[in-house]
């Protein structure tokens, strides 16, 4: 472990390879079949919230990316949401804090004037720290398996999110 602080770069900086060879260590070759996959499909990251980690070597480390996505109320109505993730470290790196600077840095750049709301699926127990949790989203469907107490949301005002509604990708921008 490291006591030199990451570099954080846009990602739209790192060659995209570099970015799925990061993604392919993080999550393994077959991550494209997983859920989360669907409710970005279509759609691009969001360069301004977006970043990579890079080491004292200037070597690739870890990623994160942020998605436009919509929760469908029953009505029909499209709300409009942030999905952050993946957050991917690669194996060897975890644990020396390439994460959580990222995710600071990345929700620390959600514009405060007009934050939207943000949802992401992962384990409450590291994302709670930052204000997520399954509070609000036991009434939301995604299209594939998801586990309902990984599904966590984060938002300044929550009684603005839908109770019922279906998850997916955001192209109303």
């Amino acid at each position: 472990m490291s006591d030199a602080l990451p570099s954080l770069i846009p990602l739209e900086n790192v060659e995209p390879a570099m970015i799925e060879e990061a993604l392919d260590r993080a999550f393994g070759p077959d991550r494209h079949q997983r859920t989360a996959y669907r409710l970005r499909e279509g759609t691009d990251w969001l360069p301004g919230l977006s970043l990579a980690a890079m080491d004292e070597e200037d070597l690739l480390v870890a990623t994160i990316q942020v998605w436009p996505v919509a929760l469908t109320d029953p009505a029909g109505r499209a709300h409009p949401l942030l999905m952050v993730g993946p957050l991917a470290v690669l194996p060897e790196r975890q644990g020396e804090g390439f994460g959580k600077a990222l995710m600071i840095a990345s929700l620390s750049a959600i514009d405060p004037r007009a934050p939207l709301p943000q949802v992401l699926i992962g384990d409450e127990s590291y994302y709670g720290r930052w204000g997520f949790s399954a509070e609000h989203t036991g009434g939301w469907t995604l299209p594939g398996p998801w586990d309902p107490a990984r599904l966590l949301a984060r938002s300044d005002n929550p009684a603005i999110l839908p109770r019922q509604g279906m998850l997916g990708p955001w192209r109303g921008r």
